[in-house]
């Protein structure tokens, strides 16, 4: 499989946080769910969101109640992440920097870590690592995905538009496998991979939106307007009264610090 870490994870979002932030697709409730249930997590405890971006996931856990640590290497994608709303009362997120190999943070003190959208970027062995470090004895490690459901006629289309891009196989590929690592891993046990339906429906500026916020998207201008003529295209072809309804399947990779004698 390979390794993302060496592609200039940080570098290649910055520019990208506002658009982001705007037409990135959100997680299920019922995985979210699921998490806070399976964990425990609640007012006292901890999570912290490594790789958080703009914030997506580390509000998904605050609306919950649960505090939320979330790190994130790139300046840009910070500070978009702190300046984005919360419903009253939920507690709002500390936002700092600090990469998945080496978050900079205390051991022992996180009940659960979350990366969503993120783990593909890091180097897997030394990120678990770090995480097991940081985590409580009774601590999860919690991997999220939102990768394209394209039985869907709509989602292959679009699906076949984002893969005419030079770079998206390379990104794509190892990304859609980067959970594996944590299935087996000495230093956790009761893994497990969970999957959930999940959608986005976009106009056509949010299809555009969604496009352009993969950093594997095309930045030169030729480039650029090839693949939004293309994404226009197939935007036409398959919108009803002017949206389109993107289908995810949400993969959830979790499993629990081992128990000290097992190791």
């Amino acid at each position: 499989m390979a390794d993302l870490s060496h592609s200039n994870p940080t570098g290649r979002f910055t520019g990208l946080a506002d658009v982001y932030a705007r037409c990135r697709p959100t997680y299920p409730a019922a995985a979210i769910d699921l998490i806070v249930s399976r964990c425990g997590l609640g007012p006292q405890s901890l999570l912290i969101d490594v790789g958080c971006g703009t914030g997506i996931s580390s509000r998904l856990f605050a609306e919950r109640g649960v505090p939320v640590i979330g790190l994130e290497p790139n300046a840009d994608m910070r500070r978009t992440a702190e300046a984005q709303p919360l419903p009253p009362g939920a507690p709002p997120p500390t936002y700092s920097e600090g990469r998945a190999e080496a978050t900079g943070l205390a051991g022992g003190i996180a009940d659960g870590v979350l990366c969503a959208q993120a783990f593909h970027w890091f180097d897997a062995d030394a990120a678990l690592r770090e995480f097991h470090r940081i985590l409580k004895p009774s601590g999860w490690v919690l991997l999220l995905w939102n990768e394209r459901d394209e039985s869907d006629l709509f989602t292959a289309a679009y699906g076949a538009v984002v893969r005419s891009t030079p770079e998206a196989a390379a990104v794509e590929g190892p990304r859609a496998r980067a959970g594996e690592p944590l299935l087996t891993h000495e230093l956790f046990q009761d893994a497990a991979r969970l999957d959930f339906a999940n959608e986005q429906a976009l106009d056509e500026d949010g299809l555009l939106g969604r496009s352009f916020s993969a950093s594997y998207a095309p930045r030169e201008p030729a480039a650029v307007e090839a693949f939004a003529t293309a994404l226009r295209d197939v935007f036409g072809r398959h919108q009803q009264e002017g949206r389109v309804v993107v289908r995810y399947v949400t993969s959830l990779y979790l499993a629990r610090v081992r128990h000290a004698e097992c190791l």
